[in-house]
């Protein structure tokens, strides 16, 4: 992102950054080519993703390293926090709790909802979950976010 749509961004509700995503007018972060991931839907307080995980986030084992499903639920669950702030508001994930239930499938999409539970002046707690396309958990987390206020 360049440094003028940063800052034409800081004018923008965080629900209104994440709907411009959605509608394609922004691009996903640059983590989205890292960990291939999309905004499906964001409403207030939550948020919808699909993300595919590829040979390049297999752990030696060959299976699909913790950190991927780890690192999209960090994602939908502070955004789902971030829906709900005011423009100049940013946030940041000062604990993110992750079990693991089922290995995640390479080059199959799976989707992830993040949902806020607690907003406060100071503090956002949301959960996420991480699901195949049967709709089974994959895995599932709770994440605390610390709101920054200008």
């Amino acid at each position: 992102m360049k440094k003028d749509d940063q800052m034409v961004q800081a004018d923008l509700k965080g629900l209104d950054i994440l709907q411009s995503i959605v509608d394609g007018k922004t691009p996903m972060p640059p983590m989205a080519q890292t960990i291939p991931m999309s905004i499906i839907s964001v409403a207030p307080g939550s948020v919808f993703f699909t993300a595919i995980a590829g040979k390049q986030h297999l752990n030696p084992m060959g299976g699909v390293h913790g950190g991927f499903a780890a690192t999209v639920l960090d994602s939908v669950t502070g955004c789902a926090v971030h829906s709900l702030l005011e423009s100049g508001i940013g946030y940041a994930t000062v604990d993110l709790n992750v079990k693991m239930v089922r290995p995640v499938p390479r080059d199959r999409e799976v989707t992830a909802i993040g949902k806020v539970i607690h907003i406060s002046g100071r503090l956002a707690v949301s959960e996420g979950r991480l699901q195949d396309g049967d709709g089974k958990i994959l895995a599932h987390a709770t994440a605390t976010c610390m709101i920054l206020r200008g």
